[in-house]
């Protein structure tokens, strides 16, 4: 038993410590990834369906998208240090019209600024230490991997919303 806790700590820590060292190339190449992947589901979603909630309590279609964009501005000028173009604390979710044409544009907007901004940074920068809300401390890359977390997460709950639109989501893009 202790040499199967042992083996499975350092598999834990090795995949910890390789996924913690992506480089920049790496990155932006997962996020172009990203980006087609969710534009494929802002395309899967009819127009129609950018309104709905799978319950009240929930964001609609077109929110949660938003939400993934306005968190991949805030990753990323956090990583970075870059100033958002939107400007201080002005949020897409809140903004921008929850039609299909105007979610589409802010979300692929978001990921545009989150790639270009990768592209403008470093390998060195990607482990350097960067402070976010004042008191949490992290490496730039892991800011990112943060980033790309959040999008992953609210990109899959959409999942759901395609679905009770009776439409297929498009398949997993892995690579």
């Amino acid at each position: 038993m202790k040499k199967l806790s042992l083996l499975l700590t350092v598999i834990v820590f090795t995949c910890t410590v390789a996924f913690a060292q992506i480089t920049r190339e790496q990155s932006i190449a997962e996020w172009t990834r990203a980006k087609a992947y969710t534009k494929a589901y802002l395309d899967a979603m009819p127009a129609d369906g950018y309104a709905l909630k799978p319950t009240p309590e929930m964001r609609n279609f077109a929110q949660q998208m938003l939400h993934l964009a306005d968190a991949n501005y805030f990753f990323i000028t956090t990583a970075s240090g870059k100033d958002s173009p939107l400007g201080k604390d002005v949020s897409v979710e809140k903004t921008v019209a929850q039609t299909k044409e105007a979610t589409t544009k802010a979300v692929l907007d978001s990921y545009d600024f989150t790639i270009a901004t990768i592209k403008g940074m470093t390998d060195a920068q990607m482990t350097e230490e960067v402070t976010m809300r004042g008191t949490m401390k992290a490496a730039r890359g892991m800011l990112l991997a943060k980033a790309f977390e959040h999008q992953t997460h609210h990109r899959g709950q959409t999942t759901v919303y395609i679905r009770l639109k009776g439409v297929t989501p498009p398949p997993e893009m892995l690579f």
